[in-house]
């Protein structure tokens, strides 16, 4: 029921005015509600509804409670002077599905005492599942189904499989399958206008991708505006050259239900000084708290890297360039770490390759999010710039199976026209955007960190012991 109001749960007494200006009722005015019409089965309530409606939760906590329905009478109330009846309780034996968001079942069950008496049974329904021939059958078997329920043209064998591998593509990862089968079902209608215009008989891969192409054009005003950005040179970020701690890092954005991923351009300094490593995004607020552990993470690192036998002393600022929105995540600590080595070492960092991943005090390159709009984001922004075959992304290994890349993408990196490296750790990461081994790396940050403490410890007055 979409109308859980009390008079449509318990049902209602009406009233009618008689000619002598008296209010009354009887029982041929008494009418019946949802749990009257669901007595001896089911009762499936939108929880959202339920909550909208005031007073209608309390009121069916208490018929459930007592096993028993009486009429909602608004006579009965308030002290109203109209003649109104009071008939017998209706014994209730029914069940009560309750549809709603996991959030709100967790908060009712620690703030009402009665809900988990009542509602005994969760059912956790998840938005994926997993891939295995037998789920993609089923998919099939849906995708038919909506053909033949709704009089659409049916879809040839590539063009299933096309739907298919956007199933996985909403789910995230190529062993899932995404359950939102409202999404699939309007991708299959949106491919079987797009079959009629061309005058099929049947769906084709062509029309599911141009469905899935309009679908996107509809939704990416945002993401546009913000590539015309960079390449008009108003948000600065390059793609190609090389450049000492300076480093393309790559973020995911959320319009609606658009998901997208764009770079932004990381930069670090590094001087004569005992501050430490300060992030200036940090510093003014407008980084949250992953992030921020995600950089005291990344100072963990250089610590247990450079810092066993001598001081760790230095100044360093690394920030966000032309960010005034706010960062969060630590999916870019690997990013900015890049950017303090090629600091230090003043070895210039590739600008054709974009970076992601997080990392451990290890040195260990961990799982993001987004990668497959990480990896699309900087694609695009390469290809308006002009592909020169060198460019990339930089990406941890453990997400590798969760690419699920659109055909321009695929057929570039076939071609050799853009690269996607699956990296381990740091050094691995770093030999690839300097061109250099992460020995060399490694032997001239420790070089200047060493002229960097001397130089401290000289302008202090203090005679440091190299040896």
């Amino acid at each position: 029921d979409y109308n859980a109001t009390v008079p449509r749960l318990l049902g209602r007494g009406e009233h009618e005015v008689r000619q002598n200006g008296a209010v009354v009722t009887d029982f041929t005015l008494k009418r019946s509600g949802a749990l009257h019409a669901a007595n001896g089965g089911y009762l499936v309530l939108r929880a959202r509804d339920l909550f909208n409606e005031p007073g209608a939760w309390e009121a069916l906590k208490r018929a459930l409670v007592a096993g028993e329905v009486r009429p909602d009478d608004p006579a009965s109330r308030g002290g109203s002077i109209a003649r109104t009846l009071d008939p017998e309780p209706i014994p209730l034996f029914l069940k009560v599905i309750l549809i709603g968001p996991p959030q709100l079942y967790y908060y009712l069950f620690q703030v009402d005492e009665d809900f988990q008496t009542i509602f005994k049974v969760m059912a956790d329904f998840d938005e994926v599942v997993d891939r295995t021939p037998e789920n993609e059958q089923l998919y099939a078997t849906f995708i038919a189904t909506r053909c033949h329920e709704e009089g659409l043209l049916h879809l040839d064998r590539e063009a299933v499989a096309r739907v298919i591998e956007y199933g996985s593509r909403q789910a995230g990862t190529q062993s899932k399958l995404s359950t939102r089968f409202g999404q699939m079902a309007d991708l299959v209608r949106e491919s079987n206008y797009w079959a009629e215009v061309n005058g099929r008989s049947l769906i084709t891969v062509y029309d599911v991708e141009k469905a899935i192409d309009n679908r996107e054009y509809l939704s990416n005003r945002i993401e546009n505006r913000m590539r015309d950005h960079l390449l008009s040179g108003k948000q600065l970020v390059a793609t190609e050259g090389a450049v000492v701690g300076q480093i393309n890092g790559l973020a995911v954005s959320q319009v609606g239900d658009h998901a997208f991923g764009h770079p932004s351009r990381v930069t670090t300094r590094t001087y004569v000084g005992q501050q430490g490593v300060v992030q200036i995004d940090r510093e003014v607020e407008l980084a949250g708290q992953i992030h921020n552990k995600g950089l005291m993470t990344l100072v963990g690192y250089l610590g247990g890297h450079y810092a066993t036998d001598q001081p760790l002393s230095l100044s360093a600022q690394i920030t966000f360039e032309q960010n005034y929105g706010g960062i969060d995540g630590d999916s870019a600590s690997s990013t900015e770490l890049y950017a303090l080595l090629s600091s230090l070492s003043d070895l210039p960092i590739d600008q054709g390759i974009a970076v992601t991943g997080s990392v451990n005090q290890r040195g260990e390159i961990q799982a993001i999010g987004g990668v497959t709009q990480k990896v699309e984001g900087w694609f695009n922004v390469c290809k308006a710039n002009g592909l020169t075959g060198d460019q990339g992304v930089l990406i941890p290994i453990s997400n590798v199976p969760d690419l699920m890349l659109r055909v321009s993408v695929v057929e570039a990196v076939a071609a050799g026209e853009f690269h996607i490296w699956a990296v381990t750790t740091v050094d691995e990461g770093i030999a690839l955007l300097t061109g250099h081994t992460a020995a060399e790396v490694h032997a001239a940050a420790k070089a200047r960190l060493q002229t960097l403490a001397n130089t401290m410890a000289h302008y202090s007055g203090v005679d440091l012991d190299t040896d």
